[in-house]
């Protein structure tokens, strides 16, 4: 998008303010469809932090996660999902839900609500 959607800013800055984790959210970015909820910056940094510092390999990057979030107060510029799926074909990988990271300015389409696949 070469100027990001004003309501989804509007969005990601609700989610934010409410340090709400409900909103579920759909995106298109270039290469993938993420779909799953929106957490606040600050929570989904603990939250990698703390996967990582239980990973042996990993351990030394969970600090990264703990220095505090780029500008407060400003308008938000990442979507941060977690409990999250990019869709492939007829599943989403991974089952569980992963934690992804995604520049608002990338986002080319979004709906609200995210969406599951059913082998039934």
């Amino acid at each position: 998008m070469s100027k990001p959607d004003e309501l989804l800013i509007d969005i990601a800055a609700r989610v934010e303010s409410a340090r709400s984790s409900r909103m579920s959210l759909t995106v298109v970015t270039p290469g993938a469809v993420i779909t799953g909820r929106l957490a606040p910056a600050s929570v989904w940094r603990q939250r990698v932090s703390e996967v990582l510092t239980d990973s042996t390999d990993l351990g030394a990057f969970s600090a990264v996660f703990d220095a505090p979030a780029e500008k407060e107060g400003g308008p938000p510029t990442h979507l941060h999902f977690h409990v999250a799926r990019i869709l492939q074909g007829t599943m989403g990988i991974p089952e569980t839900g992963g934690m992804y990271r995604v520049a608002i300015e990338n986002v080319s389409a979004w709906t609200v609500g995210d969406f599951s696949y059913s082998d039934h």
